[in-house]
């Protein structure tokens, strides 16, 4: 289940229970779905607080009406009141991965800048707002925001170029890896992020989490086989996801004038 899906499914929540008449409220143009920043949840809404004031009734009690029309949809696995009246969900892992790099490939690739340090530098501060300068930019550490993206796009096409040599080519398939659903849905937010995320500031932001995600998935479970371990399907499904990533950082990092390096 798609962020796009969930929202639809949320919203058929509350019109169901607002043509029952159980609650009495408007229904919103949008669930307001989107990952919380606690817990291990993959996704929250907070819409029953919002309708919780119109009906007059407590907004834990409209959330546990919106849990329950939830519970047992295909692709939700579980789903949760949390706090004053947010709704936690917990989609179907390997379906939302496919669905998230399928459709994440389908974009047509953006255009190539010519790497420039200085003018990356410039345009990332001016983008993040960052107070640590330009010159601290042009370090290529960790700890650089700036040099943790591009080198996370970097990883991306090794690994997919590396994939390739071995007769590995990315296909999306369902991945289950707890990093690497985490990763897809990362990816699944940048249509809303490239959208309305808060201009150039809250793109650079994303891609930090995108690029510290991706990090975290090809660490914990490594798209390329090593050792005596012999290639196969799950290969080309991370590499797919890898592929997507990066795919999304050279989005990302293009909309900002920086450029997106194929090696690093």
């Amino acid at each position: 289940m798609t962020p796009a899906e969930l929202s639809e499914a949320v919203l058929r929540c509350v019109r169901g229970a607002v043509d029952s008449g159980v609650l009495q409220a408007g229904v919103p143009a949008e669930a307001g779905v989107r990952r919380p920043p606690h817990g291990d949840a993959q996704w929250a809404t907070g819409i029953a607080l919002k309708l919780a004031a119109q009906a007059g009734r407590p907004a834990r009690e409209v959330a546990g009406l919106i849990r329950d029309g939830l519970t047992g949809l295909p692709g939700v696995e579980r789903a949760e009141v949390a706090g004053p009246g947010f709704v936690n969900v917990w989609t179907a892992g390997g379906a939302a991965v496919r669905t998230t790099v399928e459709e994440t490939l389908q974009r047509p690739p953006v255009p190539v800048l010519r790497e420039d340090p200085g003018r990356d530098a410039r345009a990332w501060a001016r983008a993040a707002g960052t107070a640590a300068g330009e010159a601290a930019l042009l370090v290529q550490r960790a700890g650089n925001p700036l040099f943790e993206v591009r080198y996370a796009h970097a990883r991306c096409r090794a690994l997919v170029r590396e994939g390739s040599r071995m007769g590995l080519e990315p296909e999306p398939g369902g991945l289950s890896g707890r990093a690497e659903v985490a990763l897809a849905a990362v990816l699944g937010e940048w249509p809303r992020v490239a959208r309305q995320g808060g201009g150039r500031r809250g793109i650079a932001r994303y891609l930090t989490e995108a690029a510290e995600a991706l990090m975290r998935a090809v660490t914990e479970r490594p798209p390329l086989p090593a050792g005596d371990e012999k290639p196969g399907a799950v290969h080309r499904a991370r590499l797919a996801l890898a592929q997507a990533a990066g795919t999304v950082l050279a989005d990302g990092l293009y909309r900002l004038g920086v450029s997106a390096p194929d090696h690093l």
